[in-house]
């Protein structure tokens, strides 16, 4: 009679600590220019579907991980690049003019654009003539892209589709940036 032991058993699959920082590894190839965009893809895809640690080392063997004072140099640049972003944010969000929201009561949706019959009107040649519209849904402000040639903001991202906003947040129709406000 044998025991269980005597089995062979199969190498551990990796664990999610391993294959994150196989991704990292890959991610920093992409930053530092040692990998293309396809290849990154090709790999994290392997990289997640991969069942053992020898998989894992393959994709990232011609990727030496960045080590010491390189790497904390990195993230040191990364940290700071971020501040700087957040700053500059802050410092201009208190400069930006105050877009004020509807009343919670208001009934219908309100239109933004440079069409005269829009209920905010903006004369600037990057808002379209129907650019986009502010409304209340669920107890939530929401604001809607109709398709402008030249975009809808919410604190810098693109809206696609809609967005939820809130007091506070930055919007921008075109290259005109506000700042939202309640009442």
């Amino acid at each position: 009679m044998t025991s269980s032991f005597e089995f062979h058993t199969y190498p551990a699959r990796p664990s999610d600590a391993d294959r994150d920082r196989a991704l990292k590894v890959l991610r920093d190839g992409v930053a530092l220019g040692r990998l293309s965009h396809d290849t990154f893809v090709r790999r994290m895809e392997l990289a997640l579907a991969a069942r053992r640690e020898a998989e894992l080392a393959a994709l990232t063997a011609d990727l030496p991980a960045e080590r010491g004072w390189t790497r904390l140099l990195l993230d040191a640049v990364g940290a700071v690049s971020g501040f700087t972003v957040r700053l500059r944010r802050a410092w201009q969000a208190e400069r930006l003019p105050k877009l004020l929201l509807p009343g919670q009561d208001r009934p219908y949706p309100l239109r933004i654009g440079r069409d005269p019959a829009s209920g905010l009107r903006l004369s600037h040649d990057t808002v379209s003539r129907v650019h986009a519209e502010l409304s209340r849904q669920s107890g939530l402000w929401v604001l809607r892209d109709l398709g402008s040639t030249n975009g809808t903001t919410v604190n810098g991202r693109r809206v696609i589709g809609a967005a939820v906003v809130r007091d506070g947040d930055l919007v921008g129709f075109g290259n005109m940036t506000f700042r939202l406000a309640v009442q």
